[in-house]
């Protein structure tokens, strides 16, 4: 009798999972943005100051699901597919995912919800855009927020000097190698995702997603070797910063967050996740929400 009870509650607890999933995707508004001719899709919901979410590689705008759930009473939170991943556009050449290009979406995301400026929370590769948003054009960022992505100077001296992030950098230069892109298939892209429930989800959004345009992130940004630090004058961020960042990420190792407070403007709030890895939005989803939301509402 004991097992049957279990059974039962083990089976009502997938159901309501499922059913809390379909509820809030029904609940999300979405969209496309013109950004210099390139159609950027977005999910939104909440009302009140504007997030802008921007996820890294490989993933979608699902991946804050429970970020944009938890924040979205008092915020308006519009998380987007970057341009070559899901349902945005896929132009063809990498010289179409160059920095420049990347940040100019955020911008026109931005200006398409009729703001002058928005908080930013970003990702992996959205925490690149972001940085970068962030050092170049600050007059669109209120707050930054980044998650599991040092600072550029903080991974170009890792990169420069320690031997651990250089092996832990070898999945990129592979990347970088004629061909890889024809290696890669959906289903070894979602090898990272654990939740039962989005996993097909993300299998399918891969699947319209466009594996040579994810590579071309790296081909048009990341550093070749020999890898040198950046010596030149620090320009320092302009606004508040809160990083999360997961301890057990195997990619970008935490000795890169070393001296970050040297290179800020503003106030910075640093926050270590020792059980979560890379993909911290999702390995400690309640804590990371809870942490942004307290942050935003200090």
């Amino acid at each position: 009798m004991r097992s049957r009870v279990v059974l039962v509650t083990m089976f009502l607890s997938v159901v309501t999972v499922s059913l809390l999933a379909a509820d809030f995707e029904s609940r999300v508004k979405q969209g496309y943005v013109d950004s210099n001719g390139v159609k950027i899709h977005y999910a939104t919901i909440g009302t009140g100051p504007l997030i802008v979410m921007i996820h890294g590689f490989p993933d979608y705008w699902y991946t804050w699901r429970k970020q944009m759930e938890g924040l979205s009473d008092k915020y308006q939170c519009v998380a987007i597919d970057q341009r070559g991943y899901n349902l945005s556009d896929k132009p063809q050449g990498v010289e179409n995912y160059s920095m420049p290009h990347l940040v100019g979406d955020v911008i026109a995301v931005i200006k398409y919800f009729g703001k002058d400026k928005a908080i930013i929370v970003g990702h992996d590769w959205g925490g690149a855009v972001a940085w970068q948003l962030a050092l170049n054009a600050p007059q669109f960022v209120d707050r930054l927020i980044i998650l599991n992505l040092p600072h550029p100077r903080g991974i170009m001296r890792e990169l420069a000097h320690n031997s651990k992030q250089q092996t832990a950098s070898e999945y990129a230069r592979n990347f970088l190698k004629e061909g890889a892109e024809d290696m890669i298939k959906p289903e070894q892209l979602a090898f990272w995702v654990t939740d039962p429930e989005a996993k097909p989800k993300y299998i399918e959004a891969f699947r319209r997603s466009d594996t040579r345009a994810m590579l071309a992130y790296y081909k048009s940004n990341y550093p070749r070797q020999p890898y040198q630090e950046d010596l030149s004058p620090v320009v320092k961020t302009q606004m508040p910063v809160l990083m999360l960042h997961g301890l057990k990420d195997t990619a970008l190792l935490s000795d890169g967050l070393n001296n970050t407070w040297d290179w800020m403007g503003k106030d910075l709030t640093l926050v270590t996740i020792p059980d979560a890895g890379h993909f911290v939005q999702q390995d400690a989803a309640d804590l990371v929400t809870r942490t942004i939301r307290a942050w935003l509402d200090r």
